[in-house]
């Protein structure tokens, strides 16, 4: 049985360029195309926060206040159906997130107020920025639900992992086995560094350490 998935065994460094290779070489989706770093050099990882939207109707509805129910480490990801035609995400919700110990946002969608956001030194992957509201437009359709994005299942607590190069979910359960391989696959790139620096081949380094098959799906013909 894996073991409960705690902030020191989340405390890794692994890229996600790492686990997103390792996910490919257990037949796993995760890695969540089309979202990227608002600001370069940021990285988080963290249980997920589900927040799902949808277009607003008669009814109303709200655009943020899901944000008191979110728990200091998590990393609160939102699906706006990759809407990039109004925010879901703004200034006030960085701040108050940033000091409420929230572990970071990633965005299916959209956000605003980009300098708050530097300035609170708060991190956030989305789609795009696009100052238009979302007040009248989407409103919350449900929190802490399984959303699919880009083919890829996320449940609340599942891992997300996120760095310059995106985002990338991990199934809580599989974590610690994902995790193993990430790091391996990042000796391995170390190795074959090391190897070119004393003389071998780049081709030569990666046959040595078996590169091109790192990836490759385990149970793959």
């Amino acid at each position: 049985m894996n073991a409960p998935v705690t902030t020191s065994n989340l405390a890794t460094g692994l890229s996600t360029a790492s686990v997103s290779d390792a996910l490919d070489s257990l037949g796993l989706p995760g890695s969540l195309h089309g979202i990227g770093a608002l600001r370069q050099g940021r990285r988080t990882v963290g249980p997920v926060f589900t927040v799902s939207y949808e277009p607003v109707d008669e009814a109303g509805g709200t655009v943020g206040d899901f944000l008191d129910d979110v728990p200091a480490g998590a990393v609160i990801l939102i699906d706006n159906a990759g809407r990039t035609d109004c925010t879901v995400w703004g200034g006030i919700m960085s701040q108050v997130a940033h000091d409420r110990g929230v572990a970071g946002t990633v965005i299916n969608g959209t956000c605003r107020d980009v300098a708050v956001a530097t300035d609170a030194g708060y991190p956030i992957w989305s789609v795009s920025r696009f100052m238009r509201t979302g007040k009248d437009r989407v409103r919350v359709a449900a929190i802490q639900t399984a959303v699919t994005i880009n083919g890829v299942l996320i449940r609340p607590g599942d891992i997300l992992v996120a760095d310059d190069d995106g985002a990338v979910v991990v199934p809580a359960a599989r974590w610690d086995e994902v995790a193993d391989l990430a790091r391996r696959i990042d000796r391995v790139e170390d190795a074959i560094v090391e190897a070119v620096r004393g003389g071998a081949t780049l081709a030569e380094a990666r046959a040595l350490h078996g590169y091109h098959s790192l990836q490759t799906r385990k149970d793959a013909s």
